[in-house]
């Protein structure tokens, strides 16, 4: 009875997931990987950045969604133009879902400031493995076919602007599906905004959030605040509207090394069933200006 039960839920779950606000990938750690949520965020460093992070979610469910992402981006022509490659990998019960996309920006001074104007263009590529489904009318022609593909163009668009100690960003990752279903892919628009606040000799508080509006569902918002201890060590929390609690730590092994943690402790009925989800992102930076002594890596 309780793995029925279980296994109802997270049709249930799947449902929602698929409809509303989960079709663009979504993370704790996007402080951390701006990349994945705004395409203008490109080359905002004179080094190249790269980042390899893994989300499992809803611990203990079968089927369960987890999440693999691979961004590198850099620089080029004196810091005007960046360039960026992501790579998902999306698992969902029997649907898996594989996305490569570029990123280019144009960025520019605008007052104290730079701002930057940023296009993504990708194909996506989704599986689904109708053999790992049981069937209760083995005659449907629906589920014939055993595995089904299909795949997808997405373009997406943002713009950025940021100061030494803070930012403003607004996004639509994927504003123009074109494809097979592309119908039912609704845009998530998205709009960040953090600073970074001196203490003391030592300790800097970074406060920030991140509003995503879905039509048709009610906007979530996460508000979040990182302390910053000798320039090394990021302790964070963060609470996202009728999802989540958040738990954080980023640690800056070398200049060009950091590995990062987030833990999400569900505060939604999901909670009932699950230990929440976690996170591991391992970033590494290199090229030119990755050695030269810098100022920390606040965005």
């Amino acid at each position: 009875m309780k793995l029925l039960k279980n296994t109802l839920l997270l049709l249930a779950l799947m449902a929602g997931y698929t409809a509303a606000a989960q079709q663009d990938v979504m993370i704790s750690q996007y402080l951390f990987n701006g990349l994945l949520i705004n395409p203008a965020y490109a080359g905002s460093h004179p080094y190249t950045s790269s980042s390899v992070l893994h989300r499992s979610q809803w611990a203990q469910f079968d089927g369960a969604p987890t999440t693999s992402v691979l961004a590198v981006d850099g620089a080029m022509r004196n810091g005007s133009f960046g360039m960026g490659l992501l790579v998902f990998h999306d698992q969902l019960g029997i649907t898996e879902q594989t996305e490569v996309a570029l990123n280019f920006a144009y960025r520019f001074r605008l007052g104290a400031g730079h701002m930057a104007l940023g296009l993504r263009g990708g194909m996506s590529s989704t599986l689904a493995d109708l053999n790992g489904v049981s069937i209760w009318d083995p005659g449907d022609p629906v589920y014939q076919g055993g595995t089904q593909v299909y795949q997808t163009v997405k373009f997406g668009a943002g713009a950025y602007y940021h100061l030494q100690r803070m930012y403003i960003g607004v996004s639509v990752p994927t504003l123009l599906p074109l494809g097979p279903f592309a119908e039912t892919m609704v845009p998530h628009y998205l709009a960040t905004a953090g600073g970074m606040v001196r203490i003391s000799n030592g300790v800097e508080l970074k406060p920030s959030m991140l509003l995503k509006m879905v039509n048709n569902t009610p906007a979530q918002l996460d508000i979040n605040l990182h302390a910053l201890f000798q320039e090394k060590i990021w302790l964070g929390a963060g609470w996202r509207t009728g999802d989540a609690i958040v738990s954080m730590l980023e640690y800056q092994v070398t200049p060009e090394l950091r590995i990062g943690y987030a833990h999400d402790f569900t505060i939604s009925e999901i909670g009932n069933y699950s230990n929440g989800s976690n996170e591991l992102l391992i970033g590494f930076d290199f090229g030119q200006g990755a050695l030269a002594k810098r100022s920390p890596r606040y965005f």
